[in-house]
């Protein structure tokens, strides 16, 4: 039998990224998710204190925001399909073992930015790791 006539149960290297490009991913993710919207009007504490909400808020020119959209937008398609992938597969709309599916499931749904998309989901940084994880568990990195 030929090589071709017998796929592997599990692709190797399904991944279009490593782990440790996700990694850092999550952490801008969460960098970001940690800011607050909106401005908190006089928090009536000391000067020190306030410092500290102030840091948490996001800031009209703070680069957290652009910079993860420019990282996850100059990505090509078969990784931002396989972020989004990722993403649900964390969250518990789909299993390893559907992998291909859900990437094609992603293909398919894309519309917009899919920066813009995981930035407006709470939790984004936890399912990714947690759909890492699962990945590398099943054997897909």
């Amino acid at each position: 039998m030929s090589p071709h006539s017998d796929p592997p149960e599990r692709p190797m290297n399904a991944l279009p990224f490593d782990s440790a490009e996700i990694e850092e991913l999550v952490l801008r993710f969460n960098a970001v998710m940690a800011k607050e919207a909106t401005d908190i009007p006089d928090l009536g504490g000391n000067a020190t204190d306030d410092e500290i909400a102030e840091t948490l808020q996001e800031t009209q020119g703070d680069l957290s925001r652009d910079e993860i959209t420019q990282a996850i937008e100059s990505m090509n398609d078969e990784q931002k399909d396989a972020l989004v992938a990722l993403f649900w597969i964390g969250r518990g709309d789909a299993e390893p073992a559907e992998w291909e599916a859900t990437q094609a499931l992603a293909r398919q749904q894309h519309d917009g930015l899919v920066s813009r998309y995981l930035l407006g989901q709470p939790e984004v940084g936890e399912f990714l790791t947690t759909g890492l994880e699962l990945m590398e568990e099943y054997g897909l990195e």
